[in-house]
């Protein structure tokens, strides 16, 4: 017929895969708990998640039904800092700001960091070991002391501190589980009543049946203070529950008058048992894994009787668990039924009671934000909100899917104590929102040759691009951006470029969670055609520039992060053009006499240098790639489909379809975290295209290039309506970079001669090729060697970008 009150320390400086510690035994302490993560991003951000807790119980008595009881201790607060303007934050985990995407850098390091010092030693007595002021005891050395016989005017330094266990007859180590639960610290300070208290503390918490503290002097004038115990003991339990009691409503216990009779003593604890069996009955079960539950039961089997030893051992178990899913806020705090065959463990796990959403300014006041609610709470997971319980891996989400916004340059979570809620947790996101309107100027010089081949000042060309945006329109982050580029802004009439893009997502409401996104946009664009390129031995062949300017109009539906299908129109004018700019309806090649014959093949479908065409375009992504350690691994597959509609020059009606299938092969496996080496990778890819029906020159598939077959230049193998590519890459990581070998293959399959006027064949191309070679990554650029196959020599590349 006794209560039990069991709180003891949270101390350890182990890393989570290592048994946590017993919370403090302060009552009135708050907890404060502080999460670090970091999505990808490329700026990160600090986030932060300050979760003070309050003890959750104070006292619980029983008779058959006993307690055993935790309290927390306060912590110190964490920070960390990170930024990023994509994806939760740029790179790696919760750490975010803003952009599109996930948050960024170092996650895994504030993470570790985080359950570091969560788990870091602290002194019950904060301010002892900060006086290094003590007196010496005065008394013969090697003799012991009682602790009422200690001078309640000194200061003991206490040497050292063991623990005698009297069922073992034993000193036991610094090891065991009970060396936890005391405040006191070798080297540490104390006067007569703290260590008084200590003992108190320790023989009111129900681990123990009978504790006792005593003195030994040392010549020096320190003390060494021996605790020694017997261990609490229950009876032999054969069933195990686990019960989520966060929300419940804490009952106040009756205190017992001493004048009570025994009939009345009798109901008073059989009152109790019934209170806390209804207590039982009304809570929710725990989210603790059934090969856990498992496990603990045949602890129960294996000891026997129930001690307080195998209770810790039960509570580091389950705490674990909960550590190792991500449920940072979880705690063990009291065990019940301790004199029947059901031992009951009670835990808050941190049940999520609000979602709040806060917009701050650049000094960090709350005002009110120009992005509407609704938006943020679409992308907050189903994890995060109300009901259920607070995860650190739905947080890390929430910041990725916020920071794909792009309309933040910090963000927040910040999970709390609910204290209308006794245990609940308000999920706190605070924002800055990005400035709505911006603007760009990327320029570059170039150097063109003047008159006898020497440049002259009047011969620097400036270009470059200018880009603008206006994003979050209505506060439902709608956007309209705008780029012009050229090579010579004094002439830009030779290759002005153009682009102007409408945004709208949640075409189906705000609140609907179909995900579709349409866009509208007018281009203007120009570039090199590859298809007019000669092969191997073929002296320089004028090049054919094809500009497109049209308007395109399209909507992009997530189906999940990984996952996008896009379909829509457009309508474009073709115009193909020679180095002066002239319209130019066929391909051209060098005559023997230097001259130049425009006699080649056709360049559009109408003969006339012009097309105009409307068609529909379709395309359906999976990208379940991820970064291990830098390192790129997963699969990435993309359909795409373009559909003539025979509307424009000769009605033009096709198919034309592509279809790309690449996997990246992670060789080794190795453990994820910033600092550890990134796993060697076997890249594996393929690509085919194919066209049934009208095929003009410049949509011909072409073969050979940097992002083709490597070692050739643009369209050097061949120009054909069906193209096979297999390619395959060994990545071997060295020093913070990667070297790798590769072997790709391109083949027209037999298709060139179905293009118009076969301009693999006039321009002297094989229609298929292989190379071989070898490369090293130098941050954005890749230096490698490869063999052209077909012509046996080998050449060194510099490109910029990913292969695949």
């Amino acid at each position: 017929m006794s209560s039990f009150a069991a709180p003891t320390h949270l101390q350890s400086t182990t890393p989570l895969s290592s048994r946590p510690r017993l919370p403090s035994r302060n009552p009135s302490s708050k907890r404060t708990v502080q999460c670090h993560i970091s999505p990808s991003s490329q700026n990160p951000k600090p986030l932060k998640f300050s979760s003070p807790f309050k003890p959750l119980f104070k006292t619980l008595a029983a008779t058959s039904a006993a307690t055993l009881l935790f309290h927390f201790r306060s912590l110190h607060s964490l920070s960390g800092s990170g930024g990023g303007s994509n994806s939760g934050g740029g790179g790696g985990g919760f750490g975010g700001n803003g952009g599109d995407g996930g948050g960024s850098g170092s996650g895994s390091d504030g993470f570790d960091n985080f359950w570091r010092k969560l788990l870091s030693p602290a002194t019950a007595n904060a301010d002892e070991p900060q006086n290094q002021d003590w007196d010496s005891h005065g008394l013969p050395a090697n003799i012991v002391v009682q602790l009422n016989k200690l001078s309640g005017f000194k200061k003991y330094k206490v040497s050292e501190i063991l623990f005698f266990d009297r069922r073992r007859w034993a000193t036991v180590g610094t090891e065991d589980s009970f060396f936890e639960m005391v405040s006191l610290r070798p080297g540490g300070t104390y006067t007569k009543s703290q260590l008084q208290k200590e003992l108190e503390t320790l023989a009111t918490c129900g681990m123990f049946e009978k504790v006792d503290m005593e003195g030994k002097t040392n010549p020096d004038g320190t003390i060494g203070v021996t605790i020694s115990f017997t261990e609490s003991t229950w009876q032999s339990a054969d069933k195990f529950r686990c019960i989520n009691v966060g929300l419940m409503p804490q009952s106040k216990p009756i205190e017992m008058d001493a004048d009570m009779t025994d009939k009345e003593k009798l109901e008073y604890y059989r009152s109790l048992e019934k209170d806390y069996k209804r207590r039982i009955e009304r809570a929710r079960p725990c989210l603790l894994s059934p090969p856990v539950h498992r496990e603990i039961m045949q602890m129960l089997r294996d000891q026997g009787k129930v001690s307080a030893r195998l209770l810790q051992r039960i509570r580091d178990r389950v705490q674990k668990w909960y550590y190792d899913e991500g449920y940072a806020c979880a705690q063990v705090v009291n065990f019940g039924n301790l004199n029947t065959k059901e031992v009951v463990c009670e835990v808050v796990e941190g049940d999520i009671t609000q979602s709040n959403i806060q917009f701050l300014d650049k000094l960090g006041n709350v005002v009110e934000g120009n992005t509407q609610v609704a938006v943020v709470k679409r992308e907050m997971p189903r994890q995060l909100r109300p009901g259920q319980v607070f995860n650190i891996e739905a947080g890390k989400q929430a910041l990725r899917n916020i920071n794909s916004l792009g309309l933040f340059s910090n963000i927040e979570v910040n999970p709390r104590p609910d204290e209308k809620n006794e245990g609940g947790i308000i999920v706190e996101i605070k924002l800055k929102e990005l400035e709505q309107k911006s603007a760009e100027v990327a320029t570059e010089w170039s150097i063109v040759p003047g008159r006898g081949g020497r440049p002259t000042l009047a011969s620097l060309q400036p270009g470059g691009t200018i880009t603008f945006e206006h994003r979050n329109l209505n506060g439902l982050n709608r956007s309209v951006m705008g780029s012009v580029t050229t090579s010579n802004f004094l002439n830009p009439q030779d290759d002005l470029a153009f682009k102007l893009e409408y945004a709208h997502p949640y075409l189906d409401g705000v609140t609907n969670p179909r995900n579709r996104t349409l866009r509208v946009s007018c281009f203007n664009s120009r570039k090199l055609s590859p298809v007019f390129t000669g092969g191997p031995g073929v002296d320089e062949v004028p090049p054919i520039w094809v500009d497109r300017a049209g308007v395109k109009t399209n909507i992009t539906e997530n189906f999940t992060r990984q996952s996008k299908f896009t379909y829509g129109l457009v309508m474009e004018e073709i115009t193909t053009r020679d180095e002066s700019s002239h319209i130019c309806p066929n391909g051209q090649r060098v005559l023997p006499s230097g001259g130049i014959s425009a006699d080649g093949p056709p360049t559009t479908l109408s003969g006339t240098g012009i097309d105009r065409m409307a068609f529909l375009q379709s395309n359906i992504t999976r990208d379940n790639t991820k970064f291990l350690n830098g390192a790129i691994v997963g699969s990435r597959d993309v359909f795409q489909v373009d559909q003539g509609l025979g509307i424009g020059s000769k009605f033009p009606f096709f198919n034309r379809h592509q279809l790309t299938l690449t996997r990246f092969f992670q060789l080794k496996e190795v453990e994820e975290g910033a600092g550890n080496p990134p796993p060697p990778v076997l890249v594996l890819h393929g690509h085919y295209g194919g066209c049934v029906g009208d095929l003009p020159s410049y949509d011909a598939f072409t073969l050979g290039g940097p992002y083709s077959v490597r070692g050739y230049n643009m369209g050097e193998i061949g120009a054909a309506r069906n193209i096979l590519e297999l390619a395959a890459e060994l990545r071997i990581p060295v020093k913070g970079t990667h070297v790798y070998a590769f072997a790709e293959h391109g083949n027209d399959l037999g298709s060139s001669k179905d293009v118009k006027g076969n301009p693999t064949e006039v321009y002297r191309r094989l229609g298929h090729g292989s190379s071989y070679g070898a490369g090293v990554k130098l941050g954005l650029v890749r230096a490698e060697y490869a063999v052209d196959h077909n012509s046996g020599t080998g050449a060194l590349f510099f490109r910029f970008g990913e292969r695949f």
